[in-house]
């Protein structure tokens, strides 16, 4: 059984050196991954991103992490092996609605030049065995203190709502049977991550569903609007009864734009100036 050294006083002074530039990506990284949000709220009235959490580890869950990477506390060079070895010393996690925004986002992030993507671990495709879901991509950052650069590695989990409410009372009973749960527990929290999945896959169906009637009555709008187009372009040229006939063709006398301004004000104008020619 190997012998654990506790760190010096000087030793835990360099250690809490160490966290400032993971905390530097971290808060940078925030800001620029709220960017994405407000950007697409902007353009579209919809961000993929619910919202953005991040935090740097604290210098006793670094020692606990690095020794179970096998890291030798208070061996020679322990501390620089402690990079090399601990790769979510940074952690950021973005929520979304659906899995569909969990694959936007990936490739949103795969997209940027701002950072290197290490590694990128699937989750969703092949859940751990406990049943945790998300995305997780490494992700390797340039900071800066003064002239001197420092590239540090940042874990960004990608999760739906549902994962990260299970993900979250998962590490808490964990936490609070020192990680190990017992076997029934293990069984409900793995029913629990599958139920959690397939409200998942049915909130999405549910999207297409949404989106598909919107285009449906988008295509629809947009069509209306080609046929006004065409019967005030006849109207323009004073072919009265050309323009009457395909009023008449396409609209009949049951149609309402009441939801559409623009296509109101055509179909009034039409109409009632169309009548006074018949």
């Amino acid at each position: 059984m190997s012998t654990i050294h506790k760190p010096s006083k000087s030793d835990l002074e360099r250690l809490s050196r160490l966290r400032a530039p993971y905390q530097q990506a971290i808060d940078e990284m925030k800001v620029k991954l709220k960017g994405i949000k407000y950007g697409c709220l902007h353009q579209d009235n919809y961000s993929p991103i619910e919202f953005v959490v991040g935090r740097v580890k604290t210098t006793d869950s670094i020692l606990k992490k690095a020794e179970k990477k096998g890291v030798q506390i208070g061996a020679k060079n322990w501390i620089e092996e402690i990079e090399q070895h601990v790769y979510d010393i940074a952690g950021l996690r973005v929520v979304t609605r659906y899995i569909e925004d969990i694959r936007e986002v990936q490739e949103m992030l795969s997209q940027r030049e701002d950072f290197v993507i290490e590694e990128i671990t699937d989750y969703i495709a092949d859940p751990k065995e406990s049943g945790y879901r998300s995305v997780h991509m490494l992700v390797r950052y340039p900071t800066y203190h003064g002239a001197t650069k420092k590239e540090v590695l940042c874990e960004i989990q990608l999760r739906t709502l549902a994962m990260n409410f299970w993900a979250t009372n998962e590490h808490e009973l964990r936490y609070k049977y020192a990680e190990n749960l017992p076997a029934e527990m293990k069984d409900a929290l793995r029913t629990a991550a599958d139920t959690a999945y397939e409200l998942d896959m049915q909130m999405d169906q549910f999207r297409r569903d949404i989106r598909t009637a919107r285009e449906v009555v988008q295509e629809f709008a947009i069509a209306n609007e080609d046929k006004l187009e065409e019967i005030f372009s006849l109207y323009v040229k004073k072919d009265f009864d050309k323009a009457a006939e395909m009023y008449r063709h396409y609209f009949g006398s049951e149609h309402d734009f009441g939801d559409n301004p623009k296509l109101k004000m055509i179909n009034d104008l039409l109409g009632t100036r169309l009548s006074k020619k018949n």
